[in-house]
């Protein structure tokens, strides 16, 4: 088949990290070519339903806290260069029992870096918050400098800023197929082949699919998620008066958003969610009673005066790994592929430093961040790859 056109780096996939890497590149000038089988921000995306949170204190692992604050700072270089809010300073509230080894790696995480975090007990919280119920026992933490992205405005000021720095962007164009060159590689489409000197895979769910035709079996399990908008008392959940939250407890582990003009309390169950393929997945809401029930449970417990009728609820993806921690690195077999996979559900409020991280290793093979917890050759996925 005829090359169409050579580039110097090709994103198969568009959405969060790929739109980010995809401006990085442009910005220096970098000939770049992002292709997506849909028209980002869209429903099929890990970016889909209009929030994520960014907090700076990490339960997930303190060696996540760099990049965090890094990613903060490029998300406001966003809102700067791109004229558009993508963030809003709601401060995030997380809470659980004490003992809870998530908010334990959050304060320890905030002291290691000397982030600002408030210890609050279970009586603090509710005074301070009215709108949440829990035993006097628990123990929260407050990082007041964290908040709100505004997920798919994100994505498209990163995409409008690409095309403005000379990207191109192919939508509703599905990779058939692609064939790894020694120092090179071509994709081929519907509408056409591409070849480029760097290839960045940044596929969401579709990519254990993608990967696997490239000779990397890697345990990567997309999931179906749910989230709902609950009517709330605006007077106590209202994005100015309101937290966005986690929480670590014995039923489950929570997320969840205030009301922003007027749609409602959001929250979502972290720890669950069917094994799923993205090309069968059933994206109606309320299929299963577990879509509302789980979340609905939470309310009526925890946040009473937000459990009114839903206002609307919306089905996501996760992609996870074994750990949970991302992968972002090298092909082991051809240096000039770039992955970055497996964002466990957690990886959104890192897409602007993972693009900025994926631009550098397709500009000259390394970074300047930290990525080591994020390699292919990390002990369980060795494991993986091995059985």
């Amino acid at each position: 088949m005829t090359i169409e056109k050579h580039y110097d780096v090709i994103i198969v996939g568009a959405g969060s990290m790929g739109m980010a890497a995809g401006y990085y590149l442009a910005k220096q000038g970098i000939n770049t070519l992002l292709v997506d089988s849909f028209d980002p921000p869209h429903v099929n995306g890990s970016h889909h339903g209009d929030t994520r949170i960014i907090r700076h204190a990490y339960g997930e692992g303190r060696e996540y806290v760099p990049l965090a604050i890094r990613a903060q700072t490029l998300w406001y270089e966003l809102e700067k260069e791109a004229n558009q809010k993508v963030f809003h300073q709601t401060g995030v509230l997380g809470f659980g029992p004490k003992g809870s080894a998530f908010i334990d790696e959050a304060i320890a995480s905030a002291n290691e870096y000397s982030l600002q975090l408030e210890i609050l007990q279970g009586t603090e919280i509710m005074e301070r918050w009215p709108g949440i119920t829990l035993p006097e026992d628990y123990l929260g933490c407050f990082e007041p400098a964290s908040g709100v992205l505004f997920s798919e405005d994100c994505i498209r000021a990163y995409r409008k800023l690409a095309i403005e720095s000379g990207a191109t962007l192919l939508t509703n164009t599905q990779v058939e197929d692609i064939d790894i060159h020694e120092s090179s590689s071509t994709i081929h489409t519907a509408s056409g082949s591409y070849s480029a000197d760097k290839l960045i895979i940044s596929g969401g769910a579709w990519n254990k699919k993608i990967l696997s035709s490239l000779k990397l079996d890697l345990p990567l399990q997309p999931k179906r998620q749910t989230v709902g908008w609950f009517e709330s008392d605006e007077a106590l959940y209202q994005s100015s008066v309101f937290p966005a939250f986690f929480v670590d407890m014995p039923i489950g582990i929570y997320y969840g958003f205030p009301s922003f003009d007027g749609a409602g309390l959001k929250i979502g169950r972290h720890d669950f969610g069917q094994d799923i393929d993205p090309d069968t997945i059933n994206r109606e809401f309320g299929i299963y009673p577990e879509d509302e029930d789980y979340i609905r449970n939470f309310l009526k417990t925890h946040m009473p005066q937000a459990e009114g009728k839903i206002n609307q609820g919306r089905v996501c993806m996760y992609t996870k790994t074994p750990d949970e921690h991302f992968i972002v690195d090298l092909h082991p077999e051809y240096s000039h592929v770039i992955i970055a996979a497996g964002f466990s559900g957690h990886g959104f409020k890192f897409a602007s430093v993972i693009g900025e991280i994926l631009s550098q290793l397709a500009k000259v093979g390394q970074t300047e961040h930290d990525i080591s917890l994020f390699s292919l050759k990390r002990p369980v996925l060795q494991k993986n790859l091995q059985n």
